[in-house]
């Protein structure tokens, strides 16, 4: 059975211009001890899946799905002190920007000994205990020291080690990872990245992890979600994916990578940009930056067809 099985979800925004549809029927289904990679552009409805998951939208949103299980729970069905009950524990989530993430008014270690009260309980001894375990386990030298510091005194990777460690502190099954490298240079890039895929080895908990980099998701995943415009396009096991790209928008992502480049002087890139509230096209939303658009792609939006192993959102797959 899946650890988490999500079908039909579907989030939209109130706004003054209309409600805006962010993420329509999506599908995420990730296995204990899995490794999925949901990738695609800014704006294509990643993060706000996986907020909806976690139950961390704003009052503006409106969720919707035919089922949304944890662990066989009805995530829809529960109370907010149920939910919190998992959320933080049981699931839990690293978020894009370490710097505004942690609270500037209190000490990591104060931080990361909330979470520990509010899901494990014991002693303020035990809990500093595990806090020094946990700042050690993330790779942070000299804990004791650390554990007394204020956000702004650690560097953008320390305190993405930091939200590691919180995120990690009451052993989650689930942990998403939210662009967890964004705001980070290259060499720390590939320390969390390598520090997260050790961490989900050594405790065999499903990582789901959100990213624009497909060169990550080659690296790190086994199955990939690719969205598009709050839709997703194609669902593919890694290999496949990177061998046989069925959607037209994998095909320009995977091109755009400088190694498939081969000896051009430029690197292809997509044209336009993901369409906003204001000007969705009809019929398939890609199709103003697809070069195999027709007419029909113009007129009609296409469905998935249900004998597809790749499940691609495309009237004409590659």
């Amino acid at each position: 059975m899946a650890l988490l099985d999500i079908a039909g979800l579907d989030v939209s925004f109130r706004t003054t211009g209309g409600l805006f549809p962010a993420v329509e029927d999506a599908h995420i289904a990730i296995d204990p001890g899995e490794v999925l990679a949901i990738v695609g552009e800014s704006g294509s409805g990643k993060s706000v899946s996986m907020l909806a998951t976690m139950g961390l939208l704003p009052w503006t949103a409106e969720v919707g799905a035919e089922k949304m299980l944890f662990d066989g729970q009805d995530l829809s069905r529960l109370t907010s002190r149920q939910r919190r009950r998992i959320v933080g524990g049981e699931m839990s989530m690293i978020f894009q920007e370490p710097m505004s993430s942690l609270n500037p008014c209190f000490t990591v270690g104060t931080q990361i000994d909330e979470m520990l009260r509010q899901h494990r309980g014991g002693s303020r001894k035990e809990r500093r205990e595990r806090t020094l375990e946990l700042l050690a386990q993330v790779g942070i030298p000299d804990p004791a020291k650390r554990i007394g510091a204020y956000p702004h005194q650690l560097s953008g990777g320390m305190s993405q080690r930091v939200m590691i460690a919180m995120a990690i502190s009451c052993n989650p099954r689930l942990l998403i990872a939210d662009e967890p490298t964004t705001a980070l240079d290259v060499t720390i890039q590939a320390q969390i990245l390598d520090l997260l895929l050790q961490l989900q080895q050594d405790t065999g908990m499903a990582l789901i992890l959100i990213t624009h980099d497909m060169g990550v998701v080659a690296e790190t995943a086994q199955r990939v979600i690719v969205q598009y415009a709050g839709h997703q396009v194609e669902r593919q096991d890694v290999k496949s994916l990177f061998a046989h790209p069925r959607h037209p928008y994998t095909e320009a992502l995977l091109s755009a990578l400088p190694e498939r480049a081969g000896e051009q002087s430029r690197l292809p890139t997509i044209p336009g940009v993901v369409p906003g509230l204001h000007d969705r096209p009809s019929g398939c939303l890609f199709h103003p930056r697809c070069r195999h658009a027709t007419e029909h792609c113009r007129q009609v939006a296409p469905r998935a067809e249900a004998g597809d192993p790749a499940r691609t959102l495309c009237h004409y797959p590659l």
